[in-house]
């Protein structure tokens, strides 16, 4: 996570505390020539557009007084989602148990994508069950895990 990102984190906790909310994650990223701030919150039974905006309300005038990020950006509230990425050891904690989809950096036996159920997380290696048996992925493979979708 960036400096900023840590920055801003630290600033929509108490803010996200207060409405009853948790800060899922935050991001300070660039896309396109245009930087962006993005707070992701969560609560148990999941966010809706109302609690996107009230965090947004509460959370402009702290995030504008402590100024943390110089130049211009666009600001935005959202939901994780139901496909949401895990990147915290709390977030693996969660959802052990849970259908997961992973994606390597590498190929491994052939395979960039693998789909199983997150049986492990430990210090940034993640096991799951898969249709092969049990693999363990190291940290260093793992370019993201996600919660797995299924239609």
């Amino acid at each position: 996570m960036s400096r900023i990102a840590q920055q801003a984190e630290a600033l929509a906790l108490p803010v996200a505390e207060s409405l009853g909310v948790q800060i899922w994650d935050v991001e300070y990223v660039k896309e396109a020539g245009q930087w962006f701030l993005r707070v992701y919150i969560d609560r148990e039974g999941g966010v809706d557009i109302n609690a996107c905006e009230s965090f947004s309300r509460a959370f402009e005038p702290v995030l504008d007084e402590a100024d943390p990020i110089e130049g211009s950006y666009v600001f935005e509230v959202s939901s994780p989602g139901a496909d949401r990425e895990l990147k915290k050891p709390e977030h693996f904690a969660k959802y052990l148990g849970e259908r997961v989809d992973v994606k390597l950096y590498r190929p491994r036996d052939g395979a960039k994508a693998w789909s199983g159920t997150l049986s492990g997380y430990d210090g940034g290696a993640v096991t799951i069950e898969a249709a092969s048996g049990t693999v363990r992925f190291e940290k260093s493979e793992v370019a993201q895990v996600r919660l797995s979708l299924d239609f």
